[in-house]
């Protein structure tokens, strides 16, 4: 499976911060927003990502992340010269996907919760041995800001409305979405809404009209933060830090997570510990290559 991270836009709701950088290299606590979606891609086993972002943005998401291979992964970037919407990052990465299932993370969307792990390796299992999709609900008190889905009484999915004025739930569509090999063909047959964007709730009711779209609610324990505005990417720090502190172990380290796949060595962990000096992320780093923190087992 390939994966995508939309990391576009020009973050008018951020102003004057977004002026000079994009919304995705802004800190979320201790490390840059894009840390956090790439995180949860890895985690899903997936390592050839696209970075999907403005022309202006691209070469600093480049001298942050290079090529990948400091990571074990591979990354590959593309150019959106507008935001026109989420399903356009099917489109722009055609070439990127070539045929294969494809998962895509917003990236200004934070995950976190014991079990996620789990439910992101069986969406991926679930594109590429059954086909369809797999999208994430989660409850929130402001639905009409977000794709709503409403359940029959059996809980299973029977409509996705884009940021309706009566919702039919409290159910929103997270930005996180796994698709199967036709997703590229879908997203070309989507239409531009009234707002003159492809709608990935458009996309998402294709595969809902054929019965292949399953919907995974994130119950309680999870945590799921669109850090779009001032006030949430300030609530995200908070929550970050404050899971950081509880425990003492720092969350969505991409090396860590390299490690624990087995992507990279000890040797190249040690030496991202040693580049990041004596910050706290460099430290959590020297941790786990010194074998004090335990890996968490969620795959089984």
């Amino acid at each position: 499976m390939k994966g995508i991270i939309l990391a576009g836009g020009s973050g008018t709701r951020l102003y004057p911060l977004t002026t000079v950088t994009s919304k995705q290299l802004l800190p979320v606590y201790d490390k840059p927003m894009i840390y956090y979606p790439l995180s949860v891609l890895m985690m899903a086993g997936i390592k050839d990502i696209l970075i999907i972002s403005t022309p202006c943005d691209l070469p600093n998401f480049k001298q942050l992340l290079k090529d990948g291979s400091d990571y074990g992964i591979r990354l590959s970037y593309a150019e959106q010269p507008s935001p026109d919407g989420l399903a356009q990052a099917f489109i722009i990465g055609e070439e990127f996907i070539d045929g294969d299932s494809c998962a895509l993370v917003l990236g200004d969307n934070i995950f976190y919760g014991n079990g996620l792990e789990r439910h992101l390796c069986q969406a991926v299992e679930n594109a590429e041995s059954t086909g369809g999709a797999t999208v994430f609900g989660y409850h929130v008190d402001d639905p009409e800001r977000f794709g709503v889905v409403e359940f029959d009484e059996d809980f299973n999915a029977v409509s996705i409305e884009e940021k309706p004025q009566h919702p039919k739930s409290n159910y929103a569509v997270t930005g996180l979405y796994f698709y199967d090999s036709r997703v590229c063909d879908f997203a070309k047959q989507v239409k531009p809404s009234e707002r003159g964007e492809l709608e990935i709730t458009t996309l998402n009711q294709m595969y809902l009209q054929e019965g292949s779209l399953n919907v995974v609610t994130l119950g309680r324990g999870y945590a799921w933060l669109d850090t779009g505005t001032m006030e949430s990417l300030f609530e995200a720090s908070e929550f970050v830090r404050a899971v950081e502190r509880s425990q003492g172990l720092s969350v969505s380290v991409i090396e860590e997570i390299a490690y624990q796949n087995g992507w990279i060595g000890k040797s190249r962990l040690i030496e991202a510990a040693q580049k990041y000096g004596k910050s706290v992320y460099g430290q959590h780093l020297l941790k786990v290559a010194e074998g004090k923190i335990i890996p968490a087992k969620e795959r089984g």
